[in-house]
């Protein structure tokens, strides 16, 4: 199978469902994204995470494309995966709660900073935010078409991204760099 096919030379490429859209459709912009981030979280996988982290990470990869399959399907009913739902949102914000006790209470801005791994999983989150508001540009376009359950998952990854940055930083004994207004 060859990996280069022509189709697209002309600024469009194909749904699964066979439809032709314009490479800066909506639901392309939103996949584009999705796929970003997840390579942005591999590149965070590359680093020196600890192993949990890094676990928890390929999660996320894997959640993240089930939620470009759905974004893609025509009808998101009749897909055969696994749906992202209300459970891996629960499983999402208990992380987070469970990284937070370990972490000193925040009381300032930090700036995206420290050690690589975190440095990668701040570069993650903020891609992650842009993903987010992707999908929501997308759902005002279809909103029939595509779960709420999607957006409410990317704004929990957001948030868990940011305390596993923090964590990272935390174990690794590198202090946070707080935001000096000018």
């Amino acid at each position: 199978m060859k990996i280069y096919t022509r189709t697209g030379d002309r600024g469009e490429t194909g749904l699964p469902d066979g439809t032709r859209v314009s490479k800066d459709a909506a639901e392309v912009e939103a996949l584009g994204t999705l796929d970003e981030l997840n390579s942005v979280l591999g590149l965070a996988r590359a680093e020196a995470l600890p192993v949990e982290i890094g676990r928890l990470v390929e999660q996320f990869q894997n959640d993240l494309l089930a939620i470009g399959a759905e974004v893609a399907a025509a009808d998101p009913e009749t897909l055969t995966i696994r749906r992202i739902g209300p459970e891996r949102i629960t499983a999402l914000e208990e992380t987070i709660d469970q990284y937070q006790e370990t972490l000193s209470p925040l009381e300032h801005f930090i700036l995206p900073a420290g050690t690589r791994a975190a440095a990668a999983l701040h570069h993650a989150r903020a891609v992650c935010r842009r993903a987010e508001r992707r999908l929501v540009a997308l759902s005002r376009q279809a909103p029939a078409g595509l779960s709420p359950d999607l957006a409410a998952y990317l704004n929990r990854l957001g948030d868990l991204l940011f305390v596993l940055a923090r964590a990272v930083n935390a174990r690794a004994g590198h202090q946070e760099v707080p935001w000096r207004k000018q």
